[in-house]
């Protein structure tokens, strides 16, 4: 059985949290949970909230962004930081002129992690976006805490995920690569198709709008766990 994930550290799911992140559609946690011991804080966001994050203090940050999409000038506006950027779509299907993520950009994604753990001095602030801090940089940080926290329960870690970023839809493709290459035998794809079951129960209209954008398949296994 997966070890759940320590409860000691500020708690990051109280009503007044969520009503904030939800809010503001973006979150920052205290993450003494996290990547053990790298950071002492973590954001998820999109490319409209990183101006906001300008000057707190950013350490870290995962770029996700579409092929060929320019490099966002705000970094200049941060203090110094480390950086790397991937590049596919927010896609699961093939489709035409689409870049799908692949088996070595997620590789590359741990590797990240790994030198951030072995980096890391506990004052960090680590911050990965994508486009709209959705999907891909949700993934991105799903596969990161599974990396930092072996032996934790997957169905902890989504419900993590989805206190930090309540309006988190991981990519299914990313997370699917990343249980393999970690060795969680599926668990970590049953555990975000619970994260998709509860997001549908939330906002049923989501399902016609992810299966619109040929993402069927994730809504298919979150309505496999709802009720």
């Amino acid at each position: 059985m997966r070890k759940p994930i320590s409860t000691a550290a500020k708690p990051c799911g109280s009503a007044e949290y969520i009503h904030r992140v939800s809010r503001n559609r973006h979150a920052d946690v205290l993450a003494a949970w996290f990547m053990k011991p790298a950071f002492s804080l973590l954001t998820i966001c999109g490319l409209e909230e990183l101006e906001s994050h300008a000057a707190r203090g950013v350490t870290h940050v995962l770029s996700i962004l579409d092929p060929g999409w320019a490099e966002p000038d705000v970094f200049g506006r941060y203090h110094p930081h480390h950086r790397i950027t991937v590049r596919f779509h927010d896609a699961i299907e093939p489709e035409p002129h689409l870049v799908l993520p692949q088996r070595d950009d997620v590789a590359a994604i741990l590797g990240f992690g790994r030198d951030l753990e072995a980096a890391g001095t506990g004052e960090g602030h680590l911050l990965i976006h994508c486009h709209m801090g959705i999907s891909r940089s949700s993934a991105a940080m799903t596969m990161l805490l599974a990396q930092a926290h072996p032996d934790a329960d997957e169905n902890d870690i989504a419900d993590r995920i989805r206190a930090i970023r309540p309006i988190a839809w991981p990519n299914l493709r990313m997370l699917s690569f990343a249980d393999e290459l970690m060795g969680r035998d599926g668990k970590l794809i049953a555990a975000a198709g619970r994260l998709y079951a509860k997001s549908l129960a939330e906002r049923p209209d989501l399902g016609e709008t992810m299966t619109r954008i040929n993402r069927g398949h994730e809504v298919e296994l979150g309505r496999a766990y709802q009720g």
